[in-house]
């Protein structure tokens, strides 16, 4: 190559900076990136290249302006961050090469651009990039190599804001469903020593109305025959308003005080005035009233402990879905289920649920497979909210498990809008969306592809306004996967 014809290009196209050309040249020399280079590379880059200075806090572009230009930052920082989240996602200083590069297909800039200290760049417009890679030579490798690095920091870094965006999600169901049992399980411990203490007050009046022992016998038979029948009357709501109207006028007609804190239990427990009336054959109305008194609140403790038993069932129940979603304390590799899989991710999803039909379509006697399962998991998660969000949480999902030759078929259906035609071939490519800013990140079905990918499966969709269904094939065999 002629260097001499390089290094005295023609005045009319070498920019006017007001930094001389030797101090161009040894700032350019402590760019990491174009270490090495040949003298007349460098003194090419120093002369072709246009100064530019910036103040801190200006801005230099903005999130979708035209990426027109590469820009060598001699010294400086650069801070980009998204628009939708003011977060920085990357920051570029002193001794690297940034914006549009030779060979990039980048088209606009994907944040807002400004400067947070004292800037120093060269910038090279678009126009020249065929006299770059003609004049210097290495910069064709160095280009390629910076844009490889470029890809992987950005995956990497759009990766793990996916995998927080998930497991804030799955916090806040998580949060949600353990709130629910957590708080009823306090209402009734509450509850219940408020009750204790009324229960404990009937108690005393009970023993202070001296019974005999045969009439104690008698009540205490009584009050056992109806906590047997309320256990099988549990849960029945018929004319429960017309069996308290009817508790209440006996209680009247009995003058029995407080017939409005009795009725409302007794009627729960399926008692009715025939039930009641043995008890007038041989106590008085004060007594009834004592005896009664005592039993409703013995019921209400009961019901109260119930709760809080059914509470904590819910609980440990939820901890367990989240032991068996994550396959805690488990081998990366499991001979899984598959159906229970999904159903550990439903359970993950329950307060997005309330107004959503689930039809489950599983075969019977699934082999097991060999798999990631933690990682299956994560995949069966994406499937499902993404059918959650087409349905906007109210509607329709199937979910389909069926052995196809040598294959394990698992399809998730649901009855949204569907996908466009002319998004279905891309809706697996990183980073694309139909969600509006902020909601997602695209990265969802591309992690959905990768581990279907590594477990040597496949997965496809059917798209149609009302049914989208998206397959996945994994081998069962584990010679097949692995």
């Amino acid at each position: 190559m002629n260097t001499a014809s390089i290094a005295t290009a023609p005045e009319s196209l070498t920019p006017r900076n007001p930094t001389p050309v030797s101090e161009i040249i040894a700032a350019l020399k402590r760019v990491q990136q174009l270490q090495g280079m040949e003298e007349f590379e460098y003194e090419w880059l120093a002369t072709h290249g246009k100064e530019r200075f910036i103040e801190p806090g200006e801005t230099i572009f903005r999130e979708g302006d035209p990426a027109d230009e590469m820009t060598i930052m001699l010294k400086g920082e650069v801070h980009v961050r998204r628009e939708h989240t003011g977060a920085a996602f990357w920051i570029g200083r002193s001794g690297q090469i940034t914006g549009l590069m030779p060979f990039s297909r980048m088209k606009t800039y994907g944040g807002h651009g400004y400067a947070v200290a004292k800037t120093w760049g060269l910038r090279y417009p678009r126009s020249i990039f065929p006299e770059i890679l003609a004049a210097v030579p290495s910069m064709a490798q160095r280009c390629v190599s910076v844009l490889l690095d470029r890809v992987r920091e950005i995956t990497r870094m759009e990766q793990q804001t996916e995998k927080l965006n998930a497991l804030g999600k799955l916090a806040g169901n998580l949060a949600h469903e353990l709130n629910n049992p957590a708080s009823a399980a306090q209402r009734a411990a509450s509850g219940l020593l408020e009750e204790l203490r009324v229960y404990g007050h009937e108690k005393f009046r009970l023993g202070s109305l001296c019974l005999s022992e045969t009439h104690l016998g008698v009540v205490r038979k009584w009050q056992d025959a109806v906590s047997e029948y309320a256990k099988e009357f549990r849960g029945q709501t018929t004319d429960l308003a017309t069996r308290e109207d009817e508790l209440t006028t006996w209680l009247r007609e009995h003058n029995i005080e407080d017939s409005w804190r009795i009725a409302p239990e007794l009627t729960e427990a399926g008692v009715t005035p025939v039930q009641l009336d043995p008890l007038t054959g041989f106590l008085d109305a004060d007594a009834i009233a004592v005896v009664l008194t005592q039993f409703a609140s013995s019921l209400r403790a009961q019901n109260m402990a119930e709760a809080m038993l059914d509470s904590t069932n819910r609980i440990f129940d939820l901890i367990r879905a989240i032991k068996d979603y994550s396959y805690m304390d488990q081998a990366p590799i499991q001979e899984i289920d598959i159906p229970q899989g999904l159903e550990n991710t439903l359970t993950m999803l329950q307060s997005r649920l309330k107004h959503v039909e689930i039809e489950r379509r599983y075969a019977s006697e699934l082999p097991h497979i060999s798999a990631y399962a933690s990682e299956l998991n994560q995949v069966w998660m994406a499937l499902l909210e993404n059918a959650l969000d087409a349905i906007a949480d109210r509607g329709k999902i199937t979910l389909s498990v069926q052995v196809s030759g040598d294959m394990l078929l698992i399809e998730v259906w649901d009855n949204g809008p569907g996908i466009p035609p002319e998004l279905q071939d891309r809706i697996f490519e990183p980073f694309f969306t139909t969600k509006p800013p902020g909601l997602g990140l695209g990265l969802g079905l591309d992690t959905v592809q990768r581990t279907i990918r590594k477990h040597r499966g496949y997965v496809g969709v059917q798209s149609q306004p009302g049914a989208t269904c998206f397959q996945i094939r994994l081998p069962i065999e584990q010679l097949q996967a692995y």
